[in-house]
């Protein structure tokens, strides 16, 4: 009961709260169906309860917020179904239809008791946002942007954002680095959170510090493990989705599902759906250059061991007729020597001849010019001082002159001489 002080009615705290207590249990006394994003799920594994954190978001701003509790009967039930139809289980991050009571304790104060979740909720939510980012996209023309850009003839050189431990990211990695060809892809790791809320800034942000490294990579993949329709709902988000399709390089996904695809896996250059497949993918763009690179070599040492072939064969002909004509042409011109041998032999004799009967007549020549032929038909060579007197004017009287004479000679001295 309240106290009187002073004329004044004072409550204590405790009845306060009671009051509203009663108030809100008179007030709310049925159960309601609600939509609010569970922002945190705040599951407690040793005593199996929840206490999930409720909010209201209005242009990215939260507007309302509210505590709430999902004891471990309740959650164990509507985990299963969960798992069940969405193939994994509540978790964080997510807008949900629920049924809950509106109770509130003077200790633990105002909250929500929910008694059920509706799965199905969750997938039209996930389905509305999936339709309205895909719609904004087209608007803005952005949707195939991606698509457009040209992908390299071979993807040597690959970054990745993943998470290091994912499962997903082994079996791309064992697939690629153990290809039995010989393959050789250079890959840069961007770790990145890959599922919930967190996930969306997170692969952006990655996004931004490759943006910036577009020069030293051929493309972008997005790899993770395998999940269901709400773990993959980030991958719908328009944000997301947006900074995928207008990246200037190829982005490629495989993030691990063969269900319905996420606008994300959409807008993106090549969507693989799984690692693995994306992978494969990369490995046959190597064989696509590959392939026709070997045949090409195959066909060109084929024809240059033809070219060869036939060259040789024609070197030979050659050889053939060069060894045909040779021995012609050496038998000719050995036929020709012979002859030229044969002219020149008789030839040599002939001009021999002339020559030897020339200087015949040369020696009888000078046998007759043999001043000693002349003495003998009496004929006699005067000379003075050594010299022979040709004129009457050579000599002068009183001189001493020699008389050369066939059989010796003579001196005499000149009294007269008549002109």
């Amino acid at each position: 009961m309240p106290e009187k002080v002073n004329d004044k009615t004072i409550f204590s705290l405790l009845e306060v709260t009671k009051s509203i207590q009663r108030t809100l249990a008179d007030r709310y006394k049925s159960l309601y169906w609600i939509k609010a994003e569970m922002n945190k799920l705040n599951h407690y594994k040793h005593s199996g309860h929840c206490y999930p954190e409720l909010v209201e978001k209005k242009d990215g701003k939260i507007v309302a917020e509210i505590r709430s509790i999902l004891w471990k009967s309740d959650f164990e039930r509507i985990n299963s179904s969960f798992v069940k139809l969405l193939n994994e289980p509540l978790r964080d991050g997510i807008t949900i239809l629920f049924q809950a009571g509106i109770s509130y304790d003077p200790l633990h104060g105002l909250s929500l008791r929910i008694v059920d979740i509706d799965p199905t909720f969750v997938l039209g939510e996930l389905e509305r946002e999936k339709k309205e980012s895909i719609l904004k996209l087209q608007q803005e023309g952005l949707f195939d942007a991606n698509k457009l850009v040209p992908f390299p003839l071979i993807p040597k050189r690959l970054a990745i954002i993943s998470v290091e431990t994912s499962k997903g990211l082994s079996d791309f990695f064992k697939i690629i680095n153990n290809n039995p060809w010989g393959y050789k892809i250079e890959t840069t790791l961007y770790p990145a959170l890959l599922q919930g809320d967190k996930s969306i800034p997170s692969i952006i942000k990655q996004l931004a510090v490759i943006a910036e490294r577009t020069e030293s990579y051929d493309a972008v993949a997005i790899i993770r493990g395998g999940g269901g329709e709400v773990g993959l709902s980030s991958y719908n988000n328009y944000h997301l989705a947006k900074a995928i399709a207008i990246f200037p390089i190829p982005v490629l996904t495989g993030i691990g599902h063969s269900t319905n695809e996420t606008v994300s896996e959409m807008v993106a250059h090549k969507n693989a759906i799984t690692p693995s497949e994306l992978a494969d993918f990369l490995i046959q763009k190597f064989h696509n250059f590959s392939i026709p690179l070997d045949q090409l070599q195959e066909r060109l040492i084929f024809l240059s061991k033809n070219k060869f072939e036939q060259e040789k064969a024609r070197l030979q002909g050659f050889a053939q007729s060069l060894s045909w004509s040779s021995k012609n042409r050496l038998q000719q011109e050995k036929h020709i020597v012979l002859i030229l041998s044969q002219r020149l032999q008789l030839f040599s004799k002939h001009f021999l001849k002339e020559q030897y009967s020339s200087l015949e007549n040369i020696t009888r020549l000078i046998k007759m010019a043999d001043p000693a032929q002349l003495l003998k038909r009496g004929f006699s060579v005067t000379r003075i001082n050594g010299k022979a007197v040709q004129s009457i004017a050579d000599v002068q009287e009183g001189d001493i002159v020699e008389t050369l004479l066939l059989d010796g000679k003579l001196q005499s001295q000149v009294i007269t001489k008549q002109n």
